[in-house]
């Protein structure tokens, strides 16, 4: 889960900033290198929340439901960008001009916003509840997949205030979808790291158990 769950947030980490290196549309080359990106990072998003079930149903069965909760929504996050980045890419390979699909591609205003940070608002509270009652990673990250489930949930209304890109409250603005995609990579990363490293912690004391019931 921890490998998973880096590679997802090093590729969104990597993939957010391409947005901003042109003013106008930018050439085809950065939107289309930028979705692949955002496309892999999707699917290592899928193999973590896989791995997230697993790990709630091993630590606490009761649980089990909040963790299928986490992983249903999460799959349908990434199933909704996934169909968003098809648009853009779609349109950019059609374009004989260089075009900016955020602005154009409106088909993906709410896909990337309003509709993905609900579910991803979903996914974290999930994911929180899951972590909070079972004790399964410290408490500190169940705490803020809570908190960032709101945030994202206070952008959900953002469909109603236009679609100009460079406006921070907008159904596409920078604010519901490149600042909310940072944020949660940055989270991700911060999660992974510390699975990671309470799996790494793990291993030699259950080595050293084993051993001295065999001896």
């Amino acid at each position: 889960m921890g490998l998973a769950g880096i590679l997802t947030a090093v590729a969104f980490i990597v993939e957010v900033p391409l947005y901003f290196l042109y003013d106008g549309p930018p050439p085809d080359a950065n939107v289309l290198a930028r979705l692949l990106i955002g496309i892999l990072a999707l699917a290592f998003l899928i193999v973590f929340t896989t791995a997230f079930r697993e790990a709630v149903k091993r630590t606490s069965p009761a649980y089990e439901w909040a963790g299928t909760l986490a992983f249903a929504s999460g799959l349908v996050y990434a199933t909704v960008t996934l169909v968003s980045s098809g648009l853009e890419a779609g349109a950019v390979i059609a374009a004989d001009h260089p075009i900016d699909p955020t602005v154009t591609v409106s088909g993906t205003y709410i896909l990337y916003g309003s509709i993905g940070r609900l579910m991803l608002a979903l996914f974290l509270t999930a994911m929180g509840y899951a972590i909070t009652r079972t004790g399964m990673l410290p408490r500190w990250t169940g705490r803020s997949a809570l908190a960032l489930a709101g945030v994202n949930l206070a952008f959900v209304p953002s469909l109603f205030f236009g679609n100009d890109p460079a406006h921070f409250y907008a159904a596409n603005g920078w604010g519901t979808t490149a600042l909310m995609g940072a944020i949660f990579s940055y989270w991700m990363l911060a999660l992974s790291i510390s699975t990671w490293r309470g799996s790494a912690h793990r291993a030699p004391a259950t080595a050293s158990s084993a051993a001295q019931a065999a001896g």
